[in-house]
């Protein structure tokens, strides 16, 4: 087709009022690709520096499960909703997502400079409070008001991330799109395990203050280049706080279609945890040093690095809850096989690294699963919603996984078997999915359930 003249009509790919020609797509992938390295570097680094901190101070199996996963998945639970409704709801001349993405940043920054100095804080207050003040309770007090509020600024940025992508991405490359995403986190994973990790006992003060100068000042520069399209008037709003909920409960999970997606999707999310959460101690148990650990963990991001885009690609042929499903059942086998297998450093790297490209897998093809699945006018909400089942889960697990493993004399193979058992769950769910999901219209016709009823 041309215009006219014989040449081409440029393409053109649409996101709402938003209207990209090939240049405008690549700037637009640009600085979302750069505030994803941006976000990534500091998910990909805080997370395990601050395991070794707490068991630097003494703390138990229980306490790094409940600090590092159970307390993120509380917070979730009572902030996820709400600024997620607000951000779907928001009106102004910075969109309704690129507000609730910067506002968090200064609160992350004082947050990563507490933990960095939480050593120094901690001798500070114990050298005034005298011997009437137990120093290891002082320690994880100072660590978890700064994690706390560390957590608290990703939470709110990251109930609201999604969105802004589901606004301004085209859906009929979105899948492409997540797996460039996925590449990106994968590159921060790389340049953190492969380069820093091995110092992270050592040097974790330079480490947190690093990753907040650079998360400072990369994230705010995406938010600053990305424009959002117009959006038409929200739908009227109760002003009672209960209405408001009761809608909310109604139209997210009164349909048993949604119900079983957010299950399948928590029970597939929530498998990675008990691994995730304790692959360092499992490492040191039998003998790993945490430079080879690192080195290990840099080498499933480099294989899941060149899989990510094409794994983009099937998802968007085949669709993400197919490509789901398939990513699941490959990593419960995995690891079923690993509990039993992992009990020596190569065997434990083997196993180590499947969970690491397995769950990289599933987390690509996954991507963009609530895109195609939920209302697009309600995206944030409805991801809220599922996102408030998988916090419950995120809040039971790493305690309950933490206080198994304490009680079983830190028997961390424990964690493969866990793992299993929940991405087992996960495929059963996601089969009854993909059943209702064709009687929708399926791949050709499908067409989201508005509202519960």
């Amino acid at each position: 087709m041309n215009g006219g003249t014989g040449d081409p009509v440029p393409r053109k790919w649409i996101a709402g009022t938003l209207t990209y020609g090939a240049t405008g797509l690549a700037v637009l992938f640009f600085w979302l690709l750069w505030g994803d390295f941006a976000w990534n570097m500091k998910e990909r680094s805080v997370i395990p520096v601050a395991q070794l901190m707490l068991k630097r101070f003494g703390a138990a199996d229980f306490i790094v499960g409940l600090l590092i996963g159970s307390l993120p998945a509380a917070l979730g639970m009572l902030l996820v909703p709400v600024v997620s409704v607000k951000s779907d709801r928001h009106r102004g001349r910075w969109g309704r997502r690129i507000p609730f993405l910067l506002y968090p940043v200064p609160f992350a920054l004082v947050a990563l400079t507490g933990l960095a100095q939480a050593p120094v804080l901690s001798d500070w207050i114990q050298a005034r409070l005298g011997e009437s003040a137990d120093p290891y309770v002082v320690r994880i007090l100072v660590f978890s008001i700064f994690w706390t509020l560390f957590e608290i600024a990703s939470v709110v940025s990251n109930a609201v991330f999604g969105g802004l992508i589901n606004d301004v991405v085209p859906h009929e490359v979105i899948g492409r799109f997540f797996g460039l995403f996925r590449a990106v986190s994968l590159v921060a994973g790389i340049i953190f395990n492969y380069l820093i990790m091995g110092h992270a006992e050592e040097q974790y003060g330079w480490i947190f203050l690093g990753v907040g100068l650079l998360y400072g000042v990369g994230f705010p520069l995406m938010c600053l280049n990305i424009k959002e399209g117009k959006y038409p008037p929200p739908a009227p709003a109760s002003d009672r706080v209960g209405a408001g909920m009761v809608t909310y409960v109604r139209e997210c999970y009164g349909q048993p279609y949604y119900m079983l997606l957010f299950v399948g999707m928590t029970l597939a999310a929530v498998s990675f945890g008990p691994v995730n959460a304790f692959s360092v101690f499992y490492a040191k148990s039998v003998g790993m040093s945490m430079d080879s650990y690192g080195k290990y963990l840099s080498l499933t991001y480099a294989i899941s690095l060149v899989l990510s885009y094409f794994l983009g690609v099937l998802a968007d042929r085949f669709h993400p809850l197919r490509t789901s499903i398939v990513a699941a059942v490959l990593y419960a086998g995995a690891m079923f096989w690993g509990g039993f297998a992992a009990d020596t450093p190569a065997a434990f790297a083997v196993f180590f690294v499947l969970h690491g490209v397995l769950a990289g897998v599933y987390a690509t093809v996954s991507a963009s699963l609530g895109q195609r699945l939920f209302p697009r006018a309600k995206f944030a909400q409805f991801a809220s919603a599922g996102g408030i089942l998988t916090a419950v889960a995120f809040f039971v697990t790493p305690a309950l996984v933490g206080g198994i493993l304490d009680a079983s004399g830190h028997a961390y193979r424990i964690t493969f078997w866990a793992a299993g058992i929940l991405a087992a769950g996960a495929v059963f769910v996601l089969l009854s999915v993909e059943a209702r999901f064709r009687k929708l219209g399926g791949l050709t016709g499908y067409c989201p359930p508005e509202s519960g009823g």
